[in-house]
């Protein structure tokens, strides 16, 4: 019961302060213009619901399925594709809970008041049932489950729990990617091509596993301010913790300088449905701030199915990777407010940290080693900048390239791929403004599969095969030697890396994309996003 307290506590953090017509006002912000502005990119032109796309959600417990549990009866808002317990059919009933169907109804309501951010979406839950002593294996094979229905084709998976350190049966268990559990979701990540969202550890944590995951992404919870979600909340303990009275700080942070928070979602005052349909009391927490990102994937990926059905140029099968998805919404996320000179790239808020600092006062800003704010990521989640981001196309490096795209390719040490790769932009930059650049790829984890049936079994473990390391830099079109670039993302330890920087005189520019070390594969897939303002 001590583990479950923590885990309700720390995850579902309700608040049971205003009525609900209030909690449907601050639930439509988190969707609108003030929060993730959902609501221009489902409605025409775009008319993006999550059409045909899976996606997944895995916790202790889970939503009720209509026509399986009797509480769903009048539950017409919440339609979730299937249920499952571990990697069985759930049984008619049982484990039944209020978080996960909070958690649901905000990725696939279709309520027309408390509408989700995928309302059309196809939702595959698992519960993976509460083990007194640690449940790392059950929650391995529920995701597992989950990341194999609909014919191997779950787009997303939504983490809105995790695992506590003192229950991880490793001595001396840290936060160094090691465990069970986060090791099953990097190599799920790569096995079955699937974006994993996290909800970040906040409170006084103690659920910080699998925050230290490599391939998914960690989100952070928004409040808002004069009706903008733009903050993280008071309640975050983000990358970098302070210490907790009577505990030591350590344990709650990873391993060396490696930063977990990706990006900020709204997660404060979300108006929420229970399983019988019922209006759930305004809900706060990262719990809450993950399905937005989990679902907006949804959104994604239904424009990309669309391109590629039509045979549009400049779409491929690459748009559906998920290390794209990944570069694309942290790529696309707000930092500063645009003055409406577009220096800004026309971003729709200024996200501050809990101390109020923004972008431009953190150190990822002024340091190349620190991809990532500490408490922000790349800043705050925004829907209809995503869909810019990844609508503009995915380009080659082998022409020159529009101000805003995306590309998946490879780099490597051998015959197989070059070492470098530049991406030179077809067309001038303005003087005073900012470029925005984000490059992803994946930690490789391998399955100790003893049986030879090629998936996870309880009692089977994982490998850790490292991280190879990628940088990347922005230069002048011109140069060719990076001890000349304008600027870079160099960390030695993250599986990401991102710039955001202003251009110091009009003219050409290019991104280079470097294969600095190799751990283990000689050669490494990534994705690129980069959005620029480009010279009249």
């Amino acid at each position: 019961m001590a583990r479950r307290l923590r885990w309700v506590m720390a995850g579902l953090a309700t608040s049971l302060l205003g009525t609900p017509a209030i909690a449907y006002i601050a639930s439509m912000t988190s969707m609108e213009a003030g929060g993730i502005d959902a609501r221009r990119v489902q409605s025409e032109p775009y008319n993006l619901m999550g059409r045909k796309i899976a996606i997944g959600q895995v916790e202790i417990g889970r939503p009720a399925l209509f026509g399986l549990d009797k509480t769903a009866a009048n539950n017409f808002a919440v339609r979730v594709r299937q249920v499952f317990f571990r990697d069985g059919v759930a049984r008619p009933n049982d484990t039944v809970d209020p978080h996960a169907a909070s958690v649901a109804s905000v990725m696939v309501s279709n309520d027309k008041l408390v509408q989700g951010v995928a309302p059309e979406a196809k939702l595959y839950a698992a519960a993976a049932g509460f083990e007194r002593r640690g449940g790392q294996p059950q929650e391995c094979l529920a995701s597992q489950t989950v990341a194999l229905q609909n014919g191997d084709d779950v787009r997303a998976i939504n983490f809105s729990f995790g695992e506590s350190l003192a229950q991880d049966p490793r001595p001396n268990a840290r936060l160094d990617g090691n465990a069970l559990l986060t090791q099953c979701i990097d190599w799920s990540a790569n096995q079955h091509n699937v974006l994993y969202v996290i909800a970040g550890n906040q409170g006084e944590g103690g659920i910080p596993i699998p925050t230290d995951n490599f391939n998914g992404m960690i989100v952070s919870n928004s409040i808002a301010v004069n009706g903008v979600y733009r903050k993280v909340s008071f309640f975050d303990l983000g990358s970098e913790p302070p210490p907790i009275y009577g505990r030591a700080r350590e344990p709650e942070t990873n391993v060396g300088p490696r930063r977990s928070v990706s990006l900020m979602a709204p997660g404060t005052n979300i108006q929420t449905i229970n399983p019988d349909g019922s209006l759930s009391n305004p809900a706060t927490g990262t719990s809450f701030a993950a399905p937005h990102v989990t679902a907006m994937v949804a959104l994604l990926q239904e424009y990309g199915d669309r391109q590629i059905r039509e045979q549009q140029p400049n779409w491929s099968l690459d748009a559906r990777r998920h290390e794209v998805m990944k570069a694309v919404m942290m790529n696309a996320a707000d930092k500063i407010q645009d003055r409406g000179d577009g220096l800004m790239l026309g971003m729709t808020r200024t996200a501050v940290n809990k101390q109020n600092r923004d972008w431009l006062s953190s150190d990822a800003y002024t340091d190349e080693a620190k991809p990532l704010d500490a408490d922000m990521g790349t800043g705050h989640l925004h829907a209809y900048r995503s869909l810019i981001q990844f609508g503009s196309g995915q380009f080659s490096p082998d022409a020159p390239v529009p101000p805003v795209g995306w590309d998946y390719r490879t780099v490597g040490t051998g015959r197989d791929a070059p070492a470098y790769r530049d991406y030179v932009l077809e067309r001038p930059l303005v003087a005073g403004s900012h470029v925005a650049i984000t490059l992803a790829w994946n930690r490789v984890v391998e399955l100790k599969d003893t049986n030879r049936n090629g998936l996870y079994d309880i009692g089977e473990t994982f490998e850790d095969k490292g991280l190879n390391n990628l940088d990347v830099y922005l230069m002048r079109a011109e140069d060719e030697r990076e001890g000349d670039r304008i600027w870079s993302s160099v960390s030695a330890v993250d599986s990401v890396e991102h710039i955001f920087h202003p251009v110091p005189a009009t003219g050409r520019y290019k991104i280079r994309v470097v294969y600095r070390d190799r751990v283990n594969t000689p050669t490494q897939a990534y994705a690129l996003a980069w959005w620029t303002a480009p010279a009249e």
